[in-house]
């Protein structure tokens, strides 16, 4: 004898079926007001295309590239060696065998230009790195410890703005001895204040955030707070200053070279080259007209990077 089926078990059944053979439900809808889902490469993509957007920021980052370039191939860019001297073809003026003259010594100005790429990328990159790191060293611990450190950094902060920077680096370098080195140094101690004064000013924002007192309470070092949770929130600011203030250490460095300060003959630097042409400046002014577009071209190129990294980093200016 047949069981009887119940009515509820049959119809479990039928919805068990009818479910297994229904179509896959749609992905639910993000709900509204929510932010999209941002796949990791898509902020950098975004960030590229912001970027080469604007014409400005396209001319500095080609004149930049183009440097740095130039420096890396100059043995095959430079047609002469920028340290022979031929006194039968001196103060030559440009053509098709010298494209930008010769000098008082028969030395091709186009090759030594293009050394000099290197020596000025050189004291932009190693000037760069000893200021911030000084500056951003004093910031943080003048910002975090307060009270008598404050005063005293600040104060010795204070001292080393009063003077003109070109001005001071004169001083040091002429202290130290003119030499390449001696002069980098001089430049690296009288740079780093802009980056002391916006670090400790971060460093006041962050030191009472929630994030910081979490850390103290829980015991951390004062090493690990500072260089595990505060300067990595002021690595952006020092990034934009960086850059902004590439163009001013280029000048600064072609002052001294200017004044004899910096690297000594025959080096192929550019402040000394425009040095060596002011006496002949009248005849032959190539000798420091285009060393000298050389610098302008290079700090035009470094200001524009400068303030496109700014435009880049702050929401408000990005468009």
């Amino acid at each position: 004898m047949k069981a009887p089926t119940n009515p509820r078990t049959r119809a479990g059944r039928g919805v068990a079926a009818a479910m297994s053979t229904a179509p896959p439900a749609a992905p639910r809808a993000a709900p509204l007001g929510a932010a999209p889902r941002v796949a990791p490469g898509d902020g950098w993509r975004r960030l590229a295309r912001i970027w080469w957007r604007n014409p400005l920021n396209a001319i500095g980052s080609v004149i930049i590239l183009g440097l740095v370039g130039v420096a890396v191939a100059a043995p095959l860019i430079a047609p002469y060696d920028p340290l022979q001297q031929v006194l039968s073809e001196r103060l030559q003026p440009p053509s098709a065998r010298h494209w930008f003259g010769t000098d008082q010594f028969g030395r091709d100005i186009f090759s030594r230009v293009v050394y000099g790429t290197r020596i000025e990328l050189q004291v932009i990159l190693i000037v760069s790195l000893l200021g911030s790191t000084l500056g951003t060293a004093v910031g943080l611990v003048s910002g975090y410890f307060g009270r008598w450190v404050d005063e005293v950094l600040m104060r010795l902060t204070d001292i080393f703005l009063a003077f003109p920077s070109l001005v001071l680096a004169m001083a040091f370098a002429a202290a130290l001895g003119p030499s390449l080195p001696n002069m980098i140094l001089a430049i690296a101690v009288v740079t780093w204040t802009p980056y002391a004064r916006l670090v400790r000013g971060e460093t006041l924002r962050l030191k009472s955030m929630e994030f910081v007192e979490a850390a103290r309470a829980a015991g951390a070092p004062t090493w690990r707070i500072l260089l595990r949770h505060i300067l990595p929130q002021t690595l952006p600011v020092v990034l934009v200053q960086v850059t902004l203030r590439m163009g001013t250490v280029i000048l600064t460095a072609a002052g001294l070279g200017f004044l004899g300060l910096g690297a000594q003959p025959p080096t192929p630097e550019w402040g000394a080259m425009v040095s060596d042409g002011r006496n002949y400046l009248v005849d032959q002014w190539w000798m420091s007209t285009l060393p000298g577009l050389a610098i302008a071209v290079t700090v035009l190129g470094f200001n524009l990077l400068g303030d496109g990294v700014r435009d880049l980093m702050d929401p408000r200016l990005r468009k």
